[in-house]
């Protein structure tokens, strides 16, 4: 079985945890991982371009002359693309849609994998408790400044929605935080280490086991 090291605040190895085979032992299959990223990515997507066709665009209610003897083309609206200010073909509207579907059991399967790997990478840092009474950014790199993680892009994952730490966090950009129940595939992939309070990992363990078991205990 993997185990995480525990860290004090000191930075010092408080004992150990041993990481749950289910969750942190799976085999990666990264066309399964590809899949659900490209589907995440794909969800979080706006639609911002929008070009007016020839029934939006203003104008145009009648003939610009009539249909013979003027020796010009025939014309039936000054809101034809042909004419300057008409509608445009084919362009990009805001009816797209690029949701794509991708079942519960797949989402997690993938985020599985990815905490796996980052397990077998020796990735996943945890801490006797994560936990500060102030907003204060240069309080909470100090706390965290002994860690094995220094500077690398690290995903703080909390038990709860601890809001000193996530606005004490916010502006530093090498770190993300969320809580247990937000870990999604997108951001284990982003980012290389993964920071939490020993609460925090067995949080999240009982979340992805439907909330009937925890994590392994410490030794």
């Amino acid at each position: 079985m993997l185990k995480a090291k525990i860290y004090n605040i000191k930075g010092e190895v408080a004992g150990e945890e041993t990481l749950d085979p289910d969750i942190f032992e799976v085999e990666t299959k990264v066309g399964l991982i590809h899949q659900v990223l490209v589907a995440q990515m794909a969800n979080k997507r706006q639609v911002l371009a929008h070009t007016k066709d020839r029934g939006e665009v203003s104008g145009g209610g009648k003939k610009p002359w009539k249909q013979k003897g003027t020796g010009r083309a025939r014309q039936g609206s000054i809101r034809s693309p042909q004419w300057v200010g008409g509608g445009i073909v084919f362009g990009p509207t805001k009816e797209r849609v690029f949701e794509q579907k991708i079942n519960k059991k797949m989402k997690k399967k993938a985020l599985l994998m990815c905490l796996s790997d980052r397990a077998r990478e020796e990735k996943v840092i945890l801490v006797e408790k994560l936990e500060m009474d102030n907003i204060k950014t240069k309080d909470f790199l100090k706390m965290t400044s002994t860690l094995p993680n220094k500077k690398e892009k690290t995903l703080v994952i909390l038990e709860d929605n601890n809001k000193n730490i996530f606005k004490s966090a916010a502006n530093v950009p090498y770190l993300k935080t969320t809580d247990a129940k937000g870990v999604n595939v997108a951001d284990v992939l982003e980012y290389k280490y993964l920071l939490m309070p020993v609460g925090a990992l067995r949080a999240m363990v009982s979340s992805l086991k439907g909330g009937k078991e925890k994590a392994g205990g410490k030794k």
